[in-house]
């Protein structure tokens, strides 16, 4: 790790140099409650998000944090290995086009509800609970991008394969267990006296209260709704590249892992909540993503399972600029430049899409040199064409 922050009631240990004030903030304010066990862990692509900082790591006894997981509960990475070996400019094109075609983007959902079969068991969910309510719904969603840095990318492997590339989410089913159940912390954490926590948007469910299971049990679904999602478009996007090539093509390896989440593991030999807000898993011989931005590689990794870091990783390469900052400093020409050099068939056309560009994020290498001790790099992935939600 870089440093450790010993001034709070838990030490905060960071794997980067620079952290902005504000994660800072919200990284002290973990530390700082009375649940939280052991240390805060950080890892390098940490920047500010609501409450926890993105690239958070909390681990607690007795209590469970809505906003410790945010609001794309389950949100992740899926990676699928095709046995392609490479793809010319023209075809890319017309597979992004049919892509376009079956899988919405940002805030459109399918014109019909999707199939049954393709939703997760409902079995074991709270009757009349947010799932309940919102599964009709959600089944026009599954199987959508979403929007914010959601995307869909098209890779050449360092193994000399393409890859397909998703990240995505629980869309508004994860929106809606998140923001309900906040709420209800909120007012148990007021009923109780804890208001600092609530003010801090750190509200809290003691685990011994109905209310925590149920979010527990909700927040699960939504994790394999995500999933589910994901898996969806990824067997859409093969359908259209086995449509646009003359031959068949197949999936060889399948690798899908969530940077959204609250799980019951076992660190320090004591079973605690390990909440991940924009961290990933990455436990001894686990495999996982971590992408960086559009326009720059991403990589499989191999977890080394590092306790101090409670077996975690980045997500990603991590903000450098807020959305509006983005927009506001970038150059427009600059960034499509970028990204034309490079030769990739990139989203990038206007001024509302420089929060998404490359220069909005940190260097994905310098991210990954901060982490050496927590993954081994497996492959790298070299993006050839890009969608953004």
């Amino acid at each position: 790790m870089k440093k450790v922050i010993t001034t709070e009631k838990l030490p905060i240990k960071l794997w980067l140099d620079d952290i902005g004030k504000g994660a800072m903030d919200q990284a002290r304010n973990l530390a700082n409650l009375p649940f939280a066990f052991r240390h805060i862990a950080i890892m390098p692509d940490c920047h500010e998000g609501f409450g926890m900082p993105i690239g958070g790591v909390l681990a607690t006894r007795g209590a469970v944090v809505p906003n410790a997981v945010g609001v794309d509960i389950g949100c992740g990475m899926c990676a699928l290995q095709t046995n392609l070996s490479d793809l010319n400019t023209e075809k890319l094109k017309q597979i992004m086009t049919g892509i376009g075609k079956l899988i919405p983007l940002g805030f459109k959902h399918h014109a019909v509800k999707q199939n049954l079969d393709l939703m997760p068991d409902t079995k074991g969910i709270v009757l009349g609970g947010i799932v309940d309510q919102e599964f009709e719904n959600a089944r026009s969603q599954v199987g959508t991008l979403g929007g914010g840095n959601h995307f869909i990318e098209i890779q050449k492997g360092s193994d000399n394969h393409i890859w397909i590339m998703v990240h995505s989410g629980s869309r508004n089913i994860g929106l809606r267990v998140a923001e309900h159940y906040n709420h209800l912390a909120k007012k148990i954490c007021g009923k109780a006296g804890a208001s600092a926590a609530s003010m801090k948007d750190l509200a809290y469910l003691p685990v011994d209260m109905q209310e925590s299971h149920d979010y527990l049990n909700e927040m699960q679904y939504c994790i394999d709704f995500a999933f589910a999602n994901r898996k969806l478009m990824m067997d859409r996007i093969l359908s259209v590249l086995n449509e646009e090539l003359d031959y068949a093509c197949k999936d060889l390896q399948f690798i899908n892992i969530a940077h959204n989440y609250a799980r019951l593991e076992n660190h320090f030999n004591e079973e605690v909540i390990v909440h991940r807000k924009g961290a990933t898993s990455a436990r001894s011989g686990e495999t996982g993503i971590i992408p960086g931005s559009q326009g720059t590689k991403s990589y499989v990794v191999r977890g080394k399972g590092n306790a101090e870091s409670f077996q975690s990783c980045s997500h990603g390469a991590g903000r450098a600029l807020g959305r509006r900052q983005a927009q506001r400093t970038l150059n427009l020409k600059e960034e499509i430049e970028r990204l034309e050099k490079s030769g990739i068939i990139h989203a990038v056309r206007h001024m509302k899409d420089l929060d998404e560009a490359p220069g909005a994020y940190k260097d994905i290498d310098r991210v990954m040199e901060d982490q050496q001790e927590l993954v081994d790099i497996v492959l790298t992935l070299t993006p050839l064409a890009v969608i953004k939600g």
